[in-house]
């Protein structure tokens, strides 16, 4: 199964697939969609969505993983990266392609089995599991990777 992991952002929006395999997951490929900041926001979103879409059609991913936004203190970080989660989404659901979200919390306890890991252990974990030489970067994409993963450890419960 082809999974496309994908942490959402207006500036950068990570992306990574992997497959998995009996238990195994493999790295195909990572990647982020840059958005320039000078840029009005129609115009940033219609780029993460022709970008997903994109991507959506060259890996032809069997299920897509998105980290679910949570709440924080900063409202208008929050609405900004739920603008670019509704482009991907409405990207998604054009392709009919299942999708499943995952809270960052989620995220951290498959990949680490802690909750409250740091960020430079669900690199380094991504790094191992995926059996590769160095840390996907930039971190946009690791972040992505790890979403995949959770799906992968997900779907054997």
């Amino acid at each position: 199964m082809i999974i496309l992991g994908i942490d959402p952002g207006t500036a950068i929006t990570g992306w990574g697939v992997v497959k998995h395999t009996q238990g195994v997951q493999d790295f195909i490929n990572a990647g982020v969609v840059n958005t320039p900041t000078n840029e009005d926001l129609p115009k940033r979103l219609a780029t993460i969505y022709e970008d997903i879409t994109s991507l959506l059609e060259q890996f032809k991913p069997q299920a897509v993983a998105l980290e679910k936004l949570f709440f924080n203190t900063n409202a208008k970080t929050a609405l900004s990266v739920g603008h670019s989660r509704g482009v991907v989404i409405l990207a998604i659901e054009q392709k009919g392609i299942p999708l499943f979200e995952y809270t960052p919390l989620q995220v951290k306890t498959a990949v680490t089995g802690y909750g409250r890991a740091e960020k430079k252990q669900m690199q380094e974990m991504v790094k191992r599991l995926l059996n590769l030489k160095t840390i996907p970067r930039p971190d946009d994409a690791a972040d992505a990777l790890s979403i995949a993963i959770t799906h992968c450890v997900s779907i054997h419960f």
